[in-house]
């Protein structure tokens, strides 16, 4: 039999059986005094009714009864049970490239949409991992704290578009200033990124950013997107095509990704470069890089399967209360 309390507080109730002891007691002392009181002692056995020797042992039955009703309460009161539970969970960030060179098309159909893709093909792919989006070109802003609402996640990036950045570029540093502020809350070491950018217009401060996230215990993984061979940049007026970007000298740009910065920042904070022009490919290396070195954590679940046994308690104590009604002559308090 595995009997568990499911909260240690209720084992106070058992105070209850020494104040009941104490009551016992003092009424025995009260009757022998009132006795005395009315006749001597040589006088009391002519005077008051004889009973049997095993009376004397009422007052432990009635002890025994309420220790075993005690229990049951206790027992039942204890409807659930706190269980320790450890499991490896993950604290993911996906930084995400909104430069407007991620909306080349040098890989179908741009390359922005095949980062959401990649994006939301791993979440599908996570369990327990809390996930949170910082989208970023010559600006940084969060648009989703970390949470485990995986529908939640496709909601906000099935609404991410290079329009949401006014600043344009490809500012590595204040992404990673953006993402160190939303892991204020979680441990260092506990703090992963998946950054997903063609690593294109890059603003060249890579190496603060480095410094950035190895001071905050930031892992990067890094993704990226977009060919060698490049493509022209799509230019956007209200959702509506206008033309492709141009030089100052009126030649159509050619937006190449660019890895070095990628492969950088994942090698010097531990991470991985990921190639991400192949979207099951990437979502999978992804899942594969989160899980390596992940940290347990231990949470508390309240579980309402824990066994009882109140039903025998009670039996116990309702058998011993009948029993001292059955030996008791007089059917009363008369011990």
């Amino acid at each position: 039999m595995d009997f568990t309390i499911g909260n240690y507080w209720y084992l106070l109730l058992l105070l209850l059986l020494p104040l009941l002891a104490l009551v016992l007691l003092n009424y025995l002392k009260w009757r022998k005094k009132k006795r005395n009181a009315f006749a001597e002692e040589r006088f009391q056995e002519n005077l008051f009714d004889s009973h049997p020797r095993f009376l004397k042992f009422f007052p432990v039955l009635y002890l025994l009864a309420t220790l075993f009703l005690l229990f049951s309460i206790i027992d039942l009161l204890g409807a659930n049970e706190e269980v320790k539970s450890s499991q490896k969970m993950n604290n993911v960030i996906f930084l995400l490239d909104v430069s407007n060179s991620m909306n080349a098309e040098d890989i179908q159909p741009n390359r922005l949409l095949m980062a959401k893709n990649i994006m939301i093909s791993t979440m599908e792919k996570m369990k327990n991992d809390r996930v949170g989006i910082v989208v970023f070109a010559g600006e940084a802003a969060s648009i989703m704290p970390l949470t485990t609402d995986y529908s939640a996640a496709e909601t906000y990036i099935s609404g991410i578009e290079t329009s949401m950045m006014k600043i344009q570029g490809t500012d590595f540093l204040k992404a990673m200033q953006e993402t160190a502020r939303k892991f204020k809350n979680v441990a260092k070491g506990s703090r992963k990124v998946v950054l997903i950018s063609d690593g294109e217009d890059n603003e060249g401060n890579e190496d603060k950013a480095i410094s950035r996230a190895k001071s905050e215990g930031i892992r990067v993984i890094s993704v990226g997107v977009g060919t060698e061979q490049g493509a022209p940049v799509p230019e956007y007026v209200f959702g509506q095509l206008m033309g492709y970007k141009t030089d100052r000298m009126g030649q159509t740009v050619l937006s190449q990704r660019q890895t070095n910065a990628l492969e950088k920042m994942a090698d010097a904070t531990g991470g991985g470069y990921i190639d991400g022009n192949s979207l099951e490919e990437a979502s999978v290396q992804i899942i594969d890089a989160l899980n390596q070195n992940s940290s347990s954590s231990v949470t508390m679940v309240q579980s309402q399967n824990r066994i009882h046994y109140y039903q025998y308690f009670l039996a116990v104590s309702i058998f011993l209360f009948i029993l001292i009604y059955l030996l008791n002559p007089k059917r009363d308090f008369n011990l």
